[in-house]
């Protein structure tokens, strides 16, 4: 559970400073949550940063795939 917060604190972090990147870091590849975090970031720097916070705290995290 540590490691969660600690890395949901770290992705909070990282899309403070570039949102998209944020985004894309929760949900990885080319999907409608990252096109419209670039659109808000180009429209605004702060509607970029609440949709990616949005982004990152309301979806649970990934599940590692099992190799």
């Amino acid at each position: 559970m540590a490691e969660q917060n600690c890395s949901t604190f770290i992705l909070v972090i990282i899309a403070f400073f570039l949102p998209p990147l944020g985004v894309f870091l929760k949900r990885p590849g080319l999907n409608a949550d990252l096109i419209i975090n670039i659109c808000l970031t180009i429209l605004g720097w702060i509607p970029g940063i609440i949709h990616a916070w949005w982004i990152i705290l309301r979806n649970p995290p990934v599940a590692e795939p099992i190799i």
